[in-house]
C-alpha cells in the first residue's frame, strides 16, 4: 500500500506563444474491481514520471478549455473548463482506467477501458485568478474515488500572465503554504515528489476516542445510522494509534435495497469505509453484516496517499433486517498485518430505517455475557450479604445465652 506520487505541471501556449492555460496538481486513484471468481479487489493508480499531455488545448468564449493527460497502461484523466464575461469553473471530469493493465488489475473479469465523468467539479472562480487548493478533495463515482491535492490552475490565463491573486478552496486554512507559480514557460514535466514520512507514532490515547453520530439520506428519507468510536491501530516502524475526531469527520457513502456502504473522511488524514451486504440464512429470512473494510491513510501534512488497506473477508456486525447492530464493548477488525480498526460503543443500522430512529438492536455476544453476568453478580453479592446477617444473628444469640448464664 505504499507508493511515490508524482506532481503534473502542463502549460500550453497559444499561436503567439503566450501561456494560455496552466495546471499543476497530484492525484491518484482508488479502484474496486470485479475478478474472474466475482470477488472484489481494490487496486491504486498513481502516476508515473511518463505522463502526457496530448489533446490538452486553451479555450476561448466559445470553446472549453481542455487539460488532458495518459499515463500508465491506456489509462487517461481530463478536466473541461467553461468562462463568462467574469468567472471560469470546471465542467466535468473524465478518468478512463484499462483493465487490460494486469499489473494493477490481476484477474479482471471485465476487460478493456472503462470511463468514469463526474460533472459540477469545481465552483466559479474570478476570471484573473488563479484556483489554488492544497488540501484533499475527493471525488466517488462507480467504484472509483479520485484524489487531488496541491491544486493550482488558471484554464483562461489573461494576456500570457498567470493571475497573481489566488482563490483558494474551502479547505484550506490561511496558514496554509504558500503556492510557488511557475517561473519557466511552456512547462510538461510529471516530477517526482518525495513523500514526508508516516506520522510520528505517539503513545496510546488514555481515553477512548469520542462517540460520533453518523448517518446517510437517500432523498429526503434517512438509510443508514451509526453511532460508534473509532481508533485506527497502525503498525509501521513503531505503533501508531489514530483516534477518529468525530468533530472533522465527514460522513458520506451510499444506501441500496442489499449493499450499503459508510465512508468517513476525518479531515485529511483518516478514510475508512464500511460496506455491509444483505443474505438469506437458511430459515428463509435475511440478516445483512459487515462484509468490508477499506481504510486509507493520508499525509498530515499535504494530504497524499500513504497507504490503503482493505478486507473484504469480514462476516462481522449481523443482525436480521429491520433490526440494528448494537455492541457497546471494543471489538477490533483486523484489516491487514499493518492496520486494526477498534470500535467503541457501536450501534449500527445500514438498512431499513424509519422515521430517523435505530430499530431494536441485536446485541453482541460480548455484551450479552456481561449482562448475564451482571445479575450473577448481583445474587453473588446478595447471597454474601445474607450469610454476614446470619452469621452476626448467631454470634448475637450466643453472647445472649452466655449472659442469661451469667445471671
Amino acid at each position: 500500500g505504499f507508493f511515490q506520487s508524482y506532481a503534473v505541471e502542463v502549460e500550453v501556449k497559444d499561436a503567439s506563444n503566450a501561456t494560455c492555460l496552466y495546471a499543476k496538481w497530484m492525484m491518484s486513484f482508488l479502484i474496486k474491481y470485479e475478478t474472474n471468481s466475482s470477488d472484489y479487489k481494490n487496486t491504486t493508480l498513481n502516476l508515473s514520471s511518463g505522463v502526457t499531455h496530448n489533446g490538452s488545448v486553451c479555450g476561448n468564449d466559445t470553446q472549453a478549455a481542455l487539460v488532458a493527460v495518459q499515463f500508465g497502461e491506456g489509462h487517461s484523466w481530463s478536466i473541461n473548463f467553461t468562462k463568462t464575461n467574469e468567472t471560469y469553473q470546471g465542467d466535468f471530469m473524465t478518468f478512463t482506467y484499462n483493465t487490460n493493465d494486469t499489473a494493477a488489475f490481476p484477474d479482471a473479469k471485465r476487460k478493456g477501458p472503462i470511463t468514469i465523468v463526474v460533472k459540477d467539479t469545481m465552483p466559479p472562480v474570478q476570471l484573473n485568478d488563479v484556483f489554488v487548493c492544497h488540501s484533499t478533495d475527493f471525488f466517488e463515482a462507480e467504484n472509483v474515488t479520485q484524489i487531488f491535492w496541491n491544486v493550482t490552475v488558471q484554464p483562461f490565463v489573461q494576456n500570457g500572465t498567470i493571475g497573481k491573486k489566488e482563490s483558494r478552496c474551502r479547505a484550506d486554512t490561511p496558514t496554509s503554504a504558500p503556492t510557488v507559480l511557475p517561473t519557466t514557460a511552456n512547462v510538461t514535466t510529471a516530477s517526482a515528489t518525495t513523500l514526508s514520512p508516516a506520522p510520528t507514532a505517539t503513545p496510546k490515547p488514555v481515553e477512548n476516542p469520542d462517540i460520533g453520530n453518523y448517518s446517510l439520506k437517500s432523498g429526503n428519507k434517512t438509510c443508514l445510522l451509526a453511532t460508534v468510536g473509532l481508533q485506527l491501530n497502525v503498525s509501521q516502524d513503531k505503533p501508531l494509534l489514530i483516534n477518529i475526531n468525530p468533530k472533522t469527520t465527514v460522513a458520506g457513502g451510499a444506501c441500496g435495497n442489499t449493499t450499503a456502504t459508510l465512508k468517513l473522511n476525518d479531515g485529511n488524514s483518516t478514510l475508512i469505509a464500511f460496506t455491509f451486504i444483505v443474505k438469506n440464512t437458511s430459515a428463509g429470512e435475511q440478516k445483512f453484516y459487515l462484509k468490508e473494510v477499506n481504510v486509507t491513510l493520508l499525509n498530515r501534512l499535504n494530504g497524499s496517499v500513504i497507504a490503503n488497506a482493505v478486507n473484504a473477508n469480514f462476516s462481522n456486525w449481523d443482525a436480521f433486517l429491520g433490526s440494528s447492530y448494537m455492541c457497546r464493548k471494543e471489538q477490533t477488525l483486523q484489516i491487514n498485518e499493518q492496520f486494526q480498526i477498534h470500535t467503541f460503543n457501536l450501534w449500527i443500522q445500514p438498512f431499513r430505517v424509519e422515521e430517523n430512529k435505530f430499530s431494536a438492536a441485536e446485541e453482541c455476544f460480548a455484551d450479552s455475557d456481561l449482562n448475564f453476568l451482571i445479575p450473577i453478580a448481583v445474587g453473588v453479592t446478595l447471597g454474601f450479604l445474607n450469610i454476614l446477617v446470619f452469621i452476626s444473628y448467631i454470634i448475637g444469640r450466643r453472647k445472649s445465652r452466655t449472659g442469661y448464664q451469667s445471671v
